[in-house]
């Protein structure tokens, strides 16, 4: 399960608000303050600086996070919720940076590659980034929740985009990425690879951005940055635990 070790640790203190009265913030978790709506949630993120682009924040209204988690759920609660399979969804925090990291290469008409979409909810997010003039390509290896992001998406903002195939869902193995519509301005990933898969790489655009957990005892988010050059940097933006990026088989075999 996913857990940052520091939810603002890639935030400057010295830009942080003030948390709203009532609010308390606990090893990483809204307690007495838990969001209950959507747009409070996002007001949540906002108030403690995780959420900073108005469009980042926007998007996040439209794409309504209870749609996308189990029955039964307490979608607006800062926290990973197991989604069945071995596999969770984000915590909202997490979908908010890597919204954050990514806008840039989340612009009207460009191309973005979602590994290991789960539910469906960033890759609907990444849908009304780019509009339907771009197009977003979901891949996840495992046919149930592939068929399920699919029913999420249609009830969401975001419909428009898959019945206009501008987005779509696709069962793969992630770590071969999506070639037939690369090469992506943006790719992200949500799950933890060994190391970054060299696909993924050659799929990314120059100019274009990767997002991606890597590790596997110790994990740390690194943003790929692929110049126009076709050279790529590489930073470590914050520590994370996520569920590991493998094979269809070894995921549900995790005991």
């Amino acid at each position: 399960m996913e857990v940052l070790r520091s939810i603002l640790s890639c935030f400057s203190s010295r830009s942080r608000p003030r948390p709203r009265t009532g609010a308390q913030y606990v090893n990483g978790l809204w307690s007495s303050g838990a969001s209950d709506k959507n747009k409070s949630m996002v007001e949540q993120l906002q108030t403690y600086g995780v959420v900073r682009s108005t469009k980042v924040a926007e998007v996040m209204q439209a794409i309504d996070r209870g749609l996308f988690v189990p029955p039964g759920s307490s979608p607006y609660f800062d926290s990973p919720m197991s989604i069945g399979y071995n596999a969770t969804i984000s915590a909202p925090h997490m979908h908010a940076a890597c919204l954050e990291l990514l806008e840039k290469n989340l612009q009207p008409g460009m191309r973005a590659l979602d590994v290991g979409s789960g539910t469906g909810y960033l890759t609907a997010c990444f849908a009304l980034m780019v509009g339907s003039e771009g197009r977003v390509v979901g891949v996840e290896h495992i046919p149930e929740l592939v068929a399920t992001s699919i029913e999420n998406i249609k009830k969401s903002a975001a419909a428009p985009q898959l019945n206009d195939g501008s987005l779509s869902i696709h069962i793969a193995d992630g770590r071969e990425g999506w070639p037939e519509l690369a090469p992506y301005d943006a790719i992200h990933v949500g799950a933890a690879a060994p190391q970054i898969p060299k696909a993924l790489i050659e799929q990314l655009k120059p100019g274009g951005r990767m997002v991606i957990p890597v590790g596997t005892v110790f994990q740390e988010l690194k943003v790929v940055d692929k110049k126009l050059d076709g050279t790529v940097s590489i930073k470590d933006e914050t520590s994370v635990r996520y569920v590991p990026l493998t094979s269809k088989e070894a995921q549900l075999h995790v005991n």
